[in-house]
C-alpha cells in the first residue's frame, strides 16, 4: 500500500472509479452516470510509543525489556507495507478516498478506501521471545457529509494489543483483562476544484499519533499523551466502538534543526533535568533570567511576549535559546497550554552560531502566527 504521493490526482472523463474490497460509496451518488475528472487524495496516521510517553508501573515492564519503545517512524515514506513488515509502528490509519465531478463542477460520485492496519507485540523474558499479533477493530466510517462542492470522509481504526493487560480500571468492571484500545479518527475533506483537506478528529490518549499527508511526508503531530488515563480508561463504551470519542491536540512538526539539537540534548555531556509542568503554569517568564534551553517531550506550550499570545509548540519543538543570545534574560513568557514534560539542559551545551539560526525560525514563525492571530 504505497503512500499518495503527489496529492490530489485525477483521471480522465469516461473512465469508471475502481472499486475495492472495502470501498463505501456516497449514498445518492453511486448510479450517476455523468463522470468527469476523478480525484483522490489521503491521509495517514503512524501510532508508536516513545521512551517518554510511559508513566507509572507500566514503565517498569518497558524498562526490564519485557516489551519495548519504538524508535520514531520516518519523516517520509513511500511503502506502508514497508514499515509494517519492520516493525515502525503500532498501528496505522490510511484513510483514502475519492469524488468524481462533472464538466459543470458537480460532485457526480465517491468513496471510501484503505483502512487500518496493526502491528506486533514482541513480548523477551529471558531469552526467549514471543510475538502477539495485535487485534484489530471494525473500521468505522461515518457516512459521508455533503456541502456545497465538497464531501467529507471520516474514519476510525484501531484495535489492542494481544497481549494481556490484567489492571484495575476506573469504570465498571473495574478489572480488565484485555489491553486498552487504541485508535485515531481522521477526516479528508474533497473539493469539486481538486483541494483536499485533512483534520484529527480524535484519539486515544496513548501512544504517539503522528500525521501524514498524501505526499507521505509527516506533517503533523499529537501533542500529548496521557499513559494514566488511557490504561484505566480506554474500554467499552468509553471508545469510539461505544460512544465516545476522545478529542486531538495536534500541534505542527519541528524542524530538521530542532530534530537534530533534540538528540544532542538528551544525549550529551550534561543529562537533562525532566520536569512536568502542569497546564497553566510558566515554564518561564519574561524578564527573567536563565540559562536553559528547554526541549518539550510532551504537551503544548504557548509563547508569549509583552502579553501577546505568538505561537504553541508541540513535542519536538527547543525553546529557550533568545535569553542566551541576549544577556541572559528570557525574552518572552512559556505558558504550559496543557500538562507538559519537558528536558532541559545548560545553554552552554550548543554552540552560539546554532542558537543563533533556531532563533531565527522562531522569529519567523511567531511573526506568522501573530499576522494569522
Amino acid at each position: 500500500m504505497p503512500a499518495c504521493s503527489g496529492g490530489s490526482t485525477t483521471s480522465r472523463r469516461g473512465q469508471h472509479p475502481r472499486q475495492v474490497p472495502g470501498t463505501i460509496l456516497v449514498p445518492g451518488l453511486a448510479a450517476a452516470h455523468d463522470r468527469g475528472m476523478r480525484y483522490e487524495s489521503c491521509v495517514t496516521s503512524l501510532s508508536w510509543i516513545p521512551s517518554e510517553a510511559v508513566t507509572g508501573l507500566g514503565r517498569a515492564v518497558f524498562d526490564k525489556g519485557v516489551t519495548h519503545y519504538d524508535n520514531p517512524p520516518p519523516a517520509e515514506f513511500a511503502d506502508i507495507e514497508e514499515l509494517r513488515a519492520a516493525d515502525r509502528f503500532r498501528f496505522a490509519n490510511v484513510l483514502r478516498a475519492w469524488i468524481e465531478v462533472d464538466d459543470t463542477g458537480r460532485i457526480t460520485a465517491g468513496g471510501y478506501d484503505g483502512g487500518g492496519l496493526m502491528g506486533i507485540t514482541i513480548v523477551r523474558l529471558g531469552g526467549l521471545s514471543h510475538v502477539f499479533q495485535a487485534a484489530a477493530l471494525p473500521d468505522l466510517r461515518r457516512e459521508p457529509e455533503r456541502g456545497d462542492g465538497w464531501i467529507r470522509f471520516v474514519q476510525t481504526t484501531g484495535g489492542r494489543t494481544g497481549l494481556p493487560a490484567p489492571r484495575r480500571v476506573r469504570h465498571r468492571p473495574f478489572i480488565q483483562w484485555r489491553a486498552p484500545l487504541v485508535w485515531t479518527t481522521l477526516s479528508l475533506t474533497l473539493h469539486a476544484d481538486g483541494r483536499a483537506e485533512y483534520a484529527v478528529e480524535g484519539a486515544s490518549r496513548f501512544p504517539r499519533h503522528w500525521i501524514y499527508g498524501a505526499d507521505g511526508r509527516l506533517a503533523r503531530k499529537s501533542g500529548l499523551t496521557d499513559y494514566a488515563q488511557w490504561w484505566g480508561v480506554s474500554f467499552g463504551r468509553h471508545t469510539p466502538w461505544g460512544d465516545e470519542d476522545s478529542p486531538a491536540l495536534v500541534t505542527a512538526v519541528e524542524t530538521a534543526l530542532e530534530q537534530s539539537l533534540s538528540v544532542q540534548l538528551m544525549r550529551g555531556a550534561a543529562k537533562p533535568r525532566i520536569r512536568t509542568v502542569a497546564g497553566g503554569d510558566a515554564l518561564v517568564r519574561q524578564g527573567e533570567s536563565g540559562d536553559e534551553i528547554f526541549l518539550i517531550l510532551d504537551g503544548a506550550i504557548w509563547v508569549e511576549r509583552d502579553g501577546e499570545q505568538l505561537a504553541e509548540y508541540g513535542p519536538g519543538a527547543i525553546l529557550g535559546e533568545r535569553a542566551q543570545l541576549e544577556g541572559g534574560i528570557r525574552t518572552s513568557t512559556l505558558t504550559a497550554v496543557t500538562p507538559c514534560r519537558v528536558a532541559s539542559v545548560p545553554a552552554g551545551q550548543f554552540e552560539p552560531a546554532v542558537l543563533a539560526e533556531l532563533a531565527a525560525g522562531h522569529r519567523r514563525e511567531d511573526a506568522d502566527d501573530a499576522v494569522r492571530s
